[in-house]
């Protein structure tokens, strides 16, 4: 997130957050630690510890009050990762090997497995009931997200409603849940943990639907995996939900999205099918109608440097990388 100057604000608790990390997936077994510190190593934006540490941080605690929070979403995060790179059997992600290209399916599971138990016992050190219970019932929700995808797999009836609330689950439930926690946490009142809340999701939702159009139009090196990912696996998402309503070569785009094995010239084909008709353009459309939403929400946290970071992080979502 260097792109971010407000990331400054954060930057020393996030360094604390990856001292801490690295030290938790500590394993008695050895190749496990090596597989886990691997995919630790391999770096991400760590989105998830930082909107609790600032929601926190709104709310006026230390990041003491948070640290193990923060660790355990991390760790929830990376455990959906590697287990989605044994199902995509994914070789790179981060511009690096997976743990699943370098140690195989069995290993990669223990590890997933092994980072979400180690979450557990962070968040068994806080009194606050409501924690692990939100914890669990979200984690919940993104496995029902994954089935979801997982099951609409190469599905060209897909609808708008149905990938909303996919996207919901499988990425901004998680943020909206960093959000409010980091304000549970902090011992913040009904009304500042709902708007955080809020503010999560909207951001989340905008989040994953820029994500999804990064992987038609992302540099490959930036992206750390080739562009067209979704459309190799079947996944539809909302530029391919438009274009298959109002592009004038409907039939084309169908014959070319019902194939299993794509080769690099039809994607790059789908990818302008989708361009032309404005696929692209209506995506980004909607995910700055969920910023705008983020941002009302951010107008009732109190003022300071955590609020604009979290107003700044609603412009960088729909620049990066676009």
């Amino acid at each position: 997130m260097k792109e971010l100057p407000l990331w400054q604000e954060v930057q020393a608790d996030l360094q604390e957050v990856e001292a801490e990390l690295l030290r938790q997936v500590d394993a008695p077994d050895p190749v496990l630690t090596q597989a886990a510190r691997h995919l630790v190593q391999a770096g991400g934006k760590r989105l998830r510890p930082a909107f609790a540490i600032l929601a926190a941080k709104c709310c006026g605690a230390p990041l003491e009050r948070v640290l193990p929070l923060a660790v355990a979403l991390e760790m929830i995060h990376m455990a959906t990762l590697v287990h989605d790179d044994v199902i995509d059997a994914s070789p790179m992600r981060r511009g690096r090997p997976t743990v699943w290209a370098r140690w195989g399916k069995e290993l990669s599971l223990h590890t997933g497995d092994y980072l979400f138990a180690r979450s557990l016992l962070l968040v068994a050190t806080y009194d606050d009931p409501r924690i692990p219970s939100i914890l669990a019932s979200t984690s919940v929700k993104m496995v029902q997200g994954e089935l979801h995808q997982l099951a609409g797999a190469f599905d060209l009836e897909v609808t708008l409603r149905d990938y909303l609330k996919r996207i919901y689950r499988k990425t901004a439930l998680l943020i909206a849940a960093s959000c409010q926690l980091g304000a549970i946490a902090a011992g913040a009142g009904e009304d500042f943990i709902r708007h955080l809340y809020l503010y999560g999701r909207n951001l989340g939702m905008a989040f994953q639907i820029t994500d999804d159009v990064l992987d038609m139009v992302a540099d490959p090196e930036r992206l750390g995996k080739p562009i067209g990912s979704d459309l190799r696996q079947g996944v539809i998402t909302l530029p391919v939900i438009y274009a298959l309503r109002f592009s004038p070569k409907k039939q084309k785009l169908v014959c070319l999205l019902a194939k299993r094995d794509k080769t690099a010239m039809e994607i790059q084909e789908v990818i302008d099918l989708i361009k032309n008709c404005g696929g692209i353009d209506y995506a980004l459309g909607l995910a700055e109608r969920y910023l705008a939403r983020a941002r009302q929400h951010a107008i009732f946290l109190p003022e300071g440097r955590a609020r604009d970071t979290l107003v700044g992080l609603t412009y960088f979502v729909r620049t990066r990388g676009i």
